[in-house]
């Protein structure tokens, strides 16, 4: 039988080829020339195509391919025979066609079919191979199939050449005859596993063999109530599978627990919708991969899975990323496959009371994992918190970090909702991250894609034909109501169970992760109504203030920010209701960057403006989505005599003045990775707009690079600091040569002046009072006499005066070397009942006091060498005292 279970084995590996692929002869031989039919239409990753096509291929497992991937003048072509249908000549024979070595053995050819631009492609077919002489091959069943008790099933087989045949079930003979084709009808009465065997005999006898499997009926029984969809863990030795799929009639789980067989005792039960299973007799803390088998047809995994293994990618994720990944069962399954783990330690938080910012000072950094440093991390991106600490945010938005396809990508082609993806590291890397975020008073928000997924997500291949989404998918539509914008397979907001899912997506990220908020992606999209999406869309407000009342039932002070760039009604009826929303001032403050002051109108980011009641608007020059206004301003930035935005230095000066007339205007602000020191590599620099870019962390090598940096971390400073930047009133001229705005709370006044020309002008402004104003980049005073006054400014030239005296925040870069004494700083008593004394040989700017989980508890400004703190209202025990 050994013979016999090789070729079974071989006929498992080519499940999904048969209607793909058909070939001339029928069985190949690997000294004859073979002609392959490639059929796009027919259950094909690829689609049907119409288009050049191209072959990667090889024999075996993948050896002697033909040249390398994506190289058009030495990959084979195929030849387009029209709708939909290719063919490939194999020729002379197949043994020299692959330069297969002498004394080899080839058992199957190996096939991905590409686009010309290699951007779409099948998943890997093969096609089996045999020696010369007799040889006999089971056609059908296909694959290997579940059979139903009580019903008629046809077994067939063929030959290479005229023989006695014979079709055996077990060591019971079905059927026997002489020719090259055999079939006989067989009806099962009872379940379980059986082996069909064909034999062919002419000088020699040759076998084929293949195992069928006759199901159980389903057992009908009700789900515990405490099982939720997905992996439960009843204990740490077993695990509750739940998978919810309507219309479905039965479902295997196969996996690591049962060597990928199909069994009766691995058949879930159903309840309702629901289809259920505990697995008892698991090893505590050990991994095992699994995957379910709906209707004998589809198999997929878990799609509430914390943790998936990937045939394709996991390969390319390095050890020092994900140290001990476990492997993929290559012989044993195909496609994307869901981990479970009993017994699993638990991740032990520092920080479990983190308290997120004020909305009206959040200072947001954009941060892609990928492009952040060279590791890819969330290791690396660890590691560096310290310079993000040092630039004086308090929010981190990660772009897309849960699985999506491939491992390079932007992250907003999301395939699981609930695993972190590997690319990145493991999932208690993340929340390490999280956790030392909050450490440092930095809020985490994840950027989450609810609008669209693609064909490696569960719910979209639980209810789909060859790529199509089927009408009964509960969760997508056929097609997106929006023609205009619309991205893979779009999710139907109306329905039930994606309401279930969103909230179940975000409890689960709030709960599990302890992030601080959401940046939802295109939320212009989660609307049945047809259009364009910007029109003003009240079903569409319905949706998205259910999802937010959601999140804010879960965590009352959640951060829920949309991609939304819709109608400006739309948009206002959504910051009344405390959502934050994405503000794109790219345009304006490019051309007030490069000196286009007729085009530069910076009013749009002030929320009064779109009247608006809450400042919610979370304004930008650059997100994710634009050309980097550096790289833009240093190839068409305007000039007058010796000045030259084009030069570099006045390039990085140039986005100071923007700094000053951004970060500081009220309400939440965003950062896009890196403009903090100018960052001037194109969007579309290094293969194209999403491709890997550079971090360049030798930037902080540059003086004037790191003067940015000094700029843009002070001014997040001030904003979080003193109050004057979340006025009780605001006057402000954002448009023009000359911009400037006034700022005040209390007693106390702010106002900031800036020359966007490219020559020299005069700002004519009247002062909310008279008297000693600090220039806080100078560190000068000035006493004014007169209200009115008008100030020259060269060009490019900005100041910031204010009528307390800020405290300088000493920011620190990698370029300055921190020297930290004993003897420098004093703090006594210690330990101390009511009150502290603070020393220092420098002049001290700040004192805050943290909780030991990092949480701040008093905060206290100064100017001074020394400076008492009242503690009375502190509880006894230990703290942390920053200075």
């Amino acid at each position: 039988m050994a013979k016999s279970l090789l070729l079974s084995l071989l006929i498992i590996a080519s499940l999904w080829v048969k209607g793909q692929i058909t070939t001339v002869p029928e069985i190949p031989v690997a000294t004859k020339k073979v002609t392959i039919t490639f059929d796009s239409s027919k259950e094909s990753k690829l689609g049907y195509f119409t288009g050049e096509l191209y072959a990667h291929t090889g024999v075996n497992d993948w050896k002697h391919v033909i040249e390398s991937w994506g190289d058009n003048s030495t990959q084979p072509k195929l030849t387009y025979k029209g709708d939909g249908i290719y063919e490939l000549e194999i020729t002379p024979d197949i043994n020299t066609f692959y330069s297969v070595d002498k004394g080899e053995r080839v058992t199957r050819m190996c096939f991905v079919f590409r686009s010309a631009d290699a951007s779409e492609q099948t998943s890997d077919l093969f096609v089996n191979v045999y020696e010369d002489g007799l040889v006999v091959e089971i056609t059908e069943p296909s694959g290997n199939p579940i059979l139903q008790k009580n019903e008629t099933v046809t077994f067939s087989a063929r030959s290479s050449e005229e023989a006695s045949l014979k079709l055996f079930l077990n060591e019971n003979l079905l059927a026997d005859t002489t020719g090259t084709e055999i079939s006989s009808d067989y009806i099962f009465t009872e379940s379980g596993g059986y082996w069909l065997i064909a034999e062919a005999t002419a000088d020699t006898t040759v076998v084929d063999s293949q195992l069928v499997f006759v199901r159980a009926d389903v057992t009908e029984e009700p789900k515990p109530a405490a099982y939720k969809k997905g992996i439960n863990y009843p204990s740490d030795n077993s695990a509750a599978l739940v998978l919810w799929a309507p219309l479905k009639e039965f479902v295997f789980v196969l996996g690591d627990f049962n060597d990928w067989e199909p069994s009766n005792d691995y058949l879930m039960k159903k309840d309702g919708d629901y289809f259920w299973l505990e697995i008892p007799n698991l090893e505590k803390g050990k991994e095992y991969i699994f995957q379910y088998l709906i209707d004998g047809e589809i198999k997929i995994a878990d799609p509430y899975t914390e943790k998936i293994v990937d045939p394709w990618n996991d390969k390319d994720i390095p050890e020092t990323t994900y140290p001990n990944l476990i492997d993929y069962p290559e012989d044993k399954t195909d496609g994307i496959a869901s981990v479970l783990q009993p017994g699993q330690d638990e991740y032990e938080w520092e920080v479990t009371d983190f308290q997120i910012p004020e909305k009206e000072k959040l200072v947001i950094y954009e941060l892609l994992v990928r492009d952040f440093t060279e590791e890819q991390t969330f290791k690396a991106v660890r590691e560096k918190l310290d310079y993000l600490e040092d630039l004086r945010i308090n929010a981190l938005e990660l772009m897309p970090v849960n699985e999506f396809e491939g491992n390079s990508s932007w992250g907003y082609n999301t395939s699981f909702y609930f695993a972190p993806d590997k690319y990145y590291g493991s999932k208690n890397e993340l929340k390490k991250l999280i956790d030392e975020c909050h450490k440092r008073g930095i809020a985490v928000i994840i950027d989450m894609v609810l609008n669209h997924s693609y064909g490696q997500s569960p719910f979209a291949q639980m209810y789909m034909d060859n790529w199509t989404i089927l009408p009964e998918n509960p969760w997508y539509n056929v097609e997106s109501p929006n023609q205009v914008y619309h991205w893979g397979y779009d999710l139907n907001h109306e329905r039930e169970a994606v309401k279930e899912l969103v909230d179940s997506v975000n409890s689960f990220w709030i709960n599990e992760y302890k992030i601080d908020g959401f940046r939802f992606d295109f939320t212009k999209g989660f609307t049945q109504t047809p259009g364009d999406g910007w029109a003003y869309d009240a079903p569409r407000i319905a949706i998205l203030k259910r999802m937010a009342n959601e999140i804010w039932e879960r965590k009352p002070d959640a951060l829920v920010i949309l991609e939304h760039l819709a109608d400006n009604s739309e948009e206002t009826e959504l910051a009344n209701h405390g959502i934050m929303l994405w503000g794109n001032m790219h345009g304006t403050y490019t051309e007030a960057a490069r000196g286009n002051t007729g085009s530069s109108d910076l009013s749009w980011a002030i929320h009064s403006e779109r009247n608006w009641n809450e400042p919610n608007l979370v304004s930008y020059p650059e997100s994710h989505d634009e050309e980097r206004i550096m790289f833009t301003i240093k190839n068409t930035g305007l000039s007058s005599g010796d000045y030259n935005i084009k030069n570099q230095q006045t390039a990085l000066a140039r986005i100071e003045l923007n700094t000053l007339f951004h970060i500081p205007l009220p309400g939440p602000k965003m950062i896009w990775q890196f403009g903090e020191r100018g960052y001037d590599v194109s969007i579309n620099a290094f293969g194209g707009r999403t491709d890997p870019k550079p971090p360049y962390w030798q930037y902080l090598n540059n003086t004037n690079r790191t003067d940015l940096f000094q700029v843009m971390a002070k001014l997040n400073e001030l904003k979080q600091t003193y109050e004057e930047f979340t006025p009780e009133n605001m006057d402000y001229s954002l448009t023009g040569v000359t911009k400037w705005y006034k700022l005040q709370n209390g007693d106390n006044h702010v106002v900031a002046l800036g020359n966007f020309d490219v020559e020299e002008n005069e700002v004519n402004i009247t002062l909310p009072e008279t008297g000693k104003y600090y220039e806080f980049f100078t560190r000068d005073s000035v006493e004014f006499t007169n209200t009115l006054q008008n100030i020259t400014l060269a060009p490019g030239e900005y100041r910031l005066y204010s009528t307390r005296n800020f405290a300088d925040p000493h920011v620190v870069t990698d370029l300055e070397v921190v020297q930290a004494i004993e003897n420098e700083i004093s703090i006594f008593p210690n330990p101390a009942t009511t009150e502290i004394t603070v020393t220092s040989t420098a002049l001290i700017s700040k004192i805050v006091i943290y909780s030991l989980s990092g949480k701040t508890l008093m905060q206290h400004n100064a100017s001074a060498k020394s400076e008492r703190l009242n503690i009375d209202n502190l509880q006894g025990g230990m703290y942390i005292v920053r200075i």
